[in-house]
């Protein structure tokens, strides 16, 4: 806002009415320039923010890859609908905070919204959590018991790990989704229900489509739409932005002083395979703060979960850049042998002089 009456009534309201400023003839240029500069800043960084970030329920969803912009997209669009929504994608990848996120921009953010791990439910015990049960339905039903599904009335139901639950399973839940109404255990009154239901799993799409394993039925029920979230290794630079990220979490967790990623400890997360996923990614800077001397985290500082080594092992490698393939080698030979430089020069084939100097190449 640009006026000659230089009054504070008038500023205020200028101000709530959404102007950035609010300048007073005659203006200097400089300062209009440094102004307008300022300006165009905020709304730059504004955008940047909106577009690597989906917020949902204090969480974050973190990237700026191509695969991540293309699945935020496609929230926007699936998430205001009542569509049925199927997740996909590998262990650690985040699906659950896509699901959070579906929910938190669809128009029962209001309702329930109700989680369950239905691939660890089996027999009586899917059917009483499902769909409740009435008191004296079985030895241990001692009072009456409201469902899931029917706790969720209204809202969202999120049923993670949809892959593992048996065929018997599947037919119960398909009567279900079919009629929109269940039945509790031990009574034969049908309650009707007004869900939204999003499942996830870890299972190839593929799989799913055997009818020996998973009835079609079901799927397209459940499958209204499907999401891929992509593996943390098809991400590109986002691993280093998420480390970052992890990173100002830890820092504050356990009281330490602002710490940063050098080059070779970057190099060493963007040519890691990922078998865990965002989860393991999340476990190697919990554990490199927790462990930092020093300001600056290296490569050493960067130990990635020795759960997942075994399952890394046979994995083709996410590049085909003669460098970083060489680099990675050498790292994973070196971290098999604990650091011990000449049975790691043995595997490799190379003296100790010359995987010195490769060390030295790569900041090793």
């Amino acid at each position: 806002m640009i006026t000659a009456y230089a009054d504070i009534d008038l500023a205020v309201k200028c101000l709530k009415e959404g102007a950035t400023d609010f300048l007073v003839k005659p203006w200097q240029n400089d300062s209009l320039i440094e102004t307008l500069k300022e300006v165009l800043q905020d709304r730059d960084s504004s955008k940047k923010t909106q577009s690597s970030k989906e917020k949902q329920n204090g969480q974050e969803i973190i990237g700026e890859s191509e695969v991540m912009q293309n699945l935020f997209r496609k929230l926007e669009k699936i998430a205001p609908t009542d569509a049925n929504v199927l997740i996909l994608g590998e262990n650690g990848t985040g699906k659950d905070l896509v699901a959070q996120a579906i929910y938190h921009l669809s128009s029962r953010k209001n309702a329930p919204f109700v989680k369950v791990d239905v691939g660890a439910l089996t027999g009586t015990l899917f059917e009483s959590e499902l769909f409740g049960h009435k008191k004296g339905a079985f030895t241990d039903a001692r009072e009456d018991r409201v469902g899931l599904i029917e706790a969720a009335n209204k809202g969202t139901l999120f049923m993670d790990e949809i892959g593992n639950i048996t065929l018997q399973q599947q037919a119960k839940l398909l009567t279900v989704l079919q009629n929109r109404q269940l039945t509790r255990l031990g009574t034969n009154t049908p309650i009707p229900v007004d869900i939204r239901l999003i499942t996830a799993t870890n299972v190839p799409f593929a799989e799913l489509a055997n009818e020996q394993h998973f009835r079609k039925d079901l799927i397209y029920r459940i499958n209204t739409v499907e999401l891929t979230v992509p593996p943390l290794r098809e991400r590109g630079n986002d691993i280093v932005l998420l480390a970052q990220y992890f990173l100002q979490i830890y820092e504050k967790k356990y009281m330490k002083h602002q710490l940063f990623l050098s080059d070779s400890a970057k190099n060493k997360l963007m040519n890691y395979f990922y078998p865990g996923n965002v989860r393991e990614l999340q476990y190697a800077m919990e554990r490199a703060v927790i462990m930092a001397d020093n300001d600056t985290l290296k490569t050493d500082d960067i130990v990635f979960s020795p759960i997942e080594q075994k399952q890394q092992e046979g994995m083709p490698l996410p590049t085909h850049n003669l460098g970083d393939l060489e680099r990675t080698t050498i790292e994973q030979v070196i971290e098999k042998y604990n650091g011990n430089i000449s049975r790691a020069a043995k595997e490799l084939g190379l003296t100790r002089a010359a995987l010195y100097r490769r060390l030295n190449k790569y900041e090793i």
